[in-house]
């Protein structure tokens, strides 16, 4: 079985697979859900109960060079409105250089989520408009099933992906550091 089945086998018994037809529907441009609901299931699931890395939010990326912020909090109520007992990041990552200092602007959603702290959080979900599976992994998928916890190359020295890191390993001591 190759890694992207083995991704969607575990993730299409969780929150993620009743969430992801409702962000689909919203027709974001080139939206993924990526971050930390991808991988702390994932984590979940290959650790057991005792990772205490649950989903605290749903990362939402698209990429919409016209957007505003305003989108980003209707897709946000949108999907309030029908999960209300769920939380949602929604992020315009085309716009995401000009309110969060020291950030790069990007050219696309995978230009950024590959940009994000962790490779086992960089890694992007969403069905395409047939309903198919679709998965970016710019990293791969080995430290994500591996619980290995590695910096993106443009992180390796970022303290805020050390704290991350830190916290991580608090809450589920079978991770590694990479």
């Amino acid at each position: 079985m190759n890694s992207n089945t083995h991704l969607q086998i575990i993730l299409a018994d969780t929150r993620i697979n009743t969430v992801l037809p409702a962000i689909a529907q919203l027709n974001l441009p080139n939206w993924w859900l990526a971050g930390g609901a991808v991988r702390n299931t994932v984590w979940s699931s290959v650790f057991g109960n005792d990772c205490g890395l649950g989903i605290k939010d749903f990362d939402i990326a698209f990429f919409d060079i016209e957007g505003n912020r305003s989108q980003e909090q209707v897709a946000k109520t949108t999907l309030t409105e029908k999960f209300p007992h769920d939380e949602f990041d929604v992020k315009n990552q085309a716009s995401f250089a000009r309110w969060r200092l020291g950030s790069r602007p990007y050219n696309n959603t995978e230009d950024a989520i590959a940009d994000w702290l962790h490779t086992a959080t960089a890694v992007g979900v969403r069905l395409d408009a047939q309903g198919q599976w679709q998965f970016f992994t710019p990293y791969g998928l080995d430290d994500l099933f591996g619980g290995i916890i590695r910096p993106t190359p443009t992180h390796t020295h970022n303290i805020d992906a050390h704290n991350k890191a830190s916290g991580f390993l608090q809450k589920c001591p079978y991770l590694r550091l990479a």
